[in-house]
Parts: structure tokens; sequence; C-alpha cells
């Protein structure tokens, strides 16, 4: 394998091209599919609305009656939501509400606040316009019509819509199952006593919180010590259990990274080092189980590479594997607030937060430290800006910012 630095773009059109996606559906009840893949396409079985209603409160009238300013109306009937009213007697109003049935008759509704009640009459204030206020059947969705394509993964806002549709389940992507493996020596669980030289576990946290925001099943291997023979085990076992499996730390070219070894005793390495900052020592192969090839991504050890390889290149590929249509993180251009004398050595993603200048204009603020060790700089951030490779930075110079609410 050749040990030159590999391009992001690279990399990740050599990973996608090596996706098996997931065959396996199942059937589950509305609520279990929140973050779930559709496996097939779903269509409306009704309009929606299924009949014309009331944008508002207020009155129903025909337009024909209300042709002068402050004309007066006897008040026919009340049409509550949920309620069908009778066809609206030529020459008067219909109190109605939020909702309610369009009576037969009626080509708008006049909003409460341009009405001034009088007993058992109306004083129309504002003339209507015809349509004026009301919801037409099928406005919003129409029968027959496809509401979400297969590939979309699936979240709160498309429960709801699904369930004013009356859909009770859909068939979905088997959730895959992620096994997370740490290592080194010096890393111990939280909830411990250090000792001279150890650090806490974070970065399987992290993937654990990335992967469920992603609705996937994780299966955490908990930390294997520096060596050779013990990460084979975990390894291997993680194999027997997952659909894929990540690791932290390890990969780089230390005495003690005993992962990409590993791999190649168990498998294969098919990639291996990556023309990114933070993530350089980033590895990519598979491990095999009897006849199938499980994947496995090798991340670096410091927290924050650990973030930028999943967002960059392991997320799109989980995703692919899912069926998911949409694969790329959500990004806008957003104007620097800061400056970067040197230019960038590789492709570099710094962590950064949004900030409004003295005219009121989005800019982005970049935060002191830019260390791979440093995790208060992605709690502090908003998101992360790209810097391409070469590049200096001014202020005022538009930037790719990948907002963190985009990934979650």
């Amino acid at each position: 394998m050749s040990s030159a630095l590999i391009p992001l773009e690279k990399a990740l059109d050599f990973l996608l091209k090596t996706v098996k996606e997931n065959s396996e559906v199942i059937d589950v009840a509305l609520p279990d599919a929140l973050g779930c893949v559709l496996a097939a396409s779903q269509r409306a079985g009704f309009d929606v609305p299924d009949f014309d209603n009331s944008a508002m409160d207020g009155y129903a009238v025909n337009t024909r009656d209300t042709v002068a300013s402050a004309c007066r109306l006897p008040v026919s009937q009340i049409i509550a939501a949920g309620h069908n009213g009778t066809p609206l007697q030529a020459g008067t109003a219909a109190r109605i509400f939020t909702g309610a049935p369009i009576p037969e008759g009626t080509d708008a509704v006049v909003i409460q606040e341009n009405t001034r009640a009088d007993n058992d009459h109306v004083e129309i204030m504002v003339l209507p316009v015809v349509g004026e206020n009301i919801r037409l059947k099928g406005h919003d969705i129409e029968k027959d019509s496809e509401v979400l394509q297969a590939g979309h993964r699936m979240r709160p806002q498309d429960l709801g819509m699904l369930a004013s549709l009356g859909i009770a389940r859909v068939k979905v992507k088997r959730r895959l199952k992620v096994a997370i493996i740490n290592t080194g020596d010096e890393v111990i669980p939280p909830g411990q006593a250090l000792a001279p030289g150890q650090i806490y576990d974070s970065n399987s946290f992290t993937l654990e919180g990335l992967l469920k925001g992603m609705g996937l099943d994780v299966i955490k291997k908990g930390i294997v010590d520096d060596s050779l023979e013990n990460t084979e085990v975990a390894l291997a076992a993680a194999a027997e259990e997952a659909d894929c499996i990540i690791t932290t730390g390890g990969v780089s070219v230390g005495d003690e990274d005993h992962v990409r070894q590993a791999v190649e005793n168990l498998g294969e390495l098919g990639l291996w080092k990556l023309a990114i900052k933070p993530g350089k020592p980033f590895s990519y192969g598979h491990i095999r189980n009897g006849d199938a090839d499980v994947p496995f991504f090798g991340l670096p050890g410091n927290p924050v590479a650990v973030f930028v390889t999943f967002t960059m290149l392991v997320r799109p590929y989980l995703l692919k594997t899912q069926g998911c249509r949409s694969l790329a993180a959500p990004s806008v251009r957003i104007k620097a607030g800061f400056k970067i004398a040197k230019p960038a050595s590789r492709l570099e993603f710094i962590r950064v937060r949004l900030e409004t200048d003295d005219n009121g204009e989005q800019t982005l603020d970049a935060f002191g430290n830019q260390g791979s060790s440093i995790m208060t700089s992605l709690s502090w951030a908003d998101g992360l800006a790209e810097i391409p490779l070469g590049q200096i930075v001014e202020k005022g110079d538009w930037l790719k910012f990948i907002p963190f609410r985009g990934l979650l």
C-alpha cells in the first residue's frame, strides 16, 4: 500500500464505491422508525385536508352578501372543529372556528379581528375576497401523491406527517450494529481514579452519540490494551456480532500502534493516511468473519480527529450502507471573522462559532487553540470551517461552514 497521503475526496469516493447496501427490511411501528431509513416510498391514501376548512377563527360568508363596508349580517349557525354545519343561508354569516368544515355556499372567511359581534349579528368591518382564509381540500397533500421516498431517513416531523395520513407502521432498513473499540494502555473508563499517565476514555462516548444520532445500534466493546494479540481477539469478536467496526487510536506508526497490523492479519487494509488535518492517521479495511467481510474504520486517537474523520468519511459510508439518499453533511458559505496567515498544509477543518458583526451579518469566529486533542473546542463550536490546501484566510473571506446541527 502506498504511503502517500490520500486526498479526502479520493478517499470518500473509494469508500462509497465499496459499500454493500444493507438489504434487510423490517416492519416497525411508526414511533420506532425515528432515525431509520425508509425501505419503501410512502403515498397518501387520501387528501390532506380531506375537506375544505377554515384557516382562522371568524365568520364564514358569501362575498355576494358583503358588498358594502361595515355590512351587518345575522349569524345563522355556529360551526366548531370536528362538526359539520348546514348550507349557509343567503344573506347570513356562520360563526366558524379554525379547522371547522366550510359550509356549502361559503366562499370566504372573515377573521374575527375584522368583525364586530352584536348579539346574534356580526358587522363585517373589512370586506373579504373570494377564497380568503379557506384551506382547500388537498392543499397540503393530494391523494396518491408520494410524500416520502425510499431512502429517506426519518425525522420527528416525518413521523407526524405520516401519522396524519393514518399510517401506523412502515418498512425500514434494519438498523446497523456498529461496534466501538478503544485502544491504549493509558485509557480507562470514567468513574475510576486516574493513575499517573492515564486518561479517561472520551472517544467512545462521542462516537456513541454520533451513531445513535444516526439511528444506529451501538455495541461498546470496551478498551483494549496495546498488544497485537489482544487487539486481534477484540476485532475478531466484534466482527462476529457487528455490521461495522470502529476503533480509535493505534493506527499511527508508533511501536505500540497495533490496530493496522491486526487488521492486515485478520482481513485487509484498503486505505491508510489522509491528506487532512486533523485526521491524518485514518484507516479503512475489513475483517473476515467466515464468508463475510465486516467493514472496519480505524480512527485516530485524538478526540477532534475522531469527530472530523467520522463526520467526513464514516458517516456518509454508513448512510449509504443504509440506503440513504442524502449522504453529504449540510453546509453553507459564511464569511470569516478571523485571519490565518499561514497557508494550510493539508485540507483543514477548524472549529468555529457563529457570531454577528456590527452590521448584523453572521460571521465565523475560530477557536484559539486548534490542536486535535482540544475537546473543549468541539463543545465551544457551532461547526467546522473547511480551509482548502494552501489557502490563507483573511477577514471577510467566504468559507464552507458545516454546522454540527446537520450532523445529529
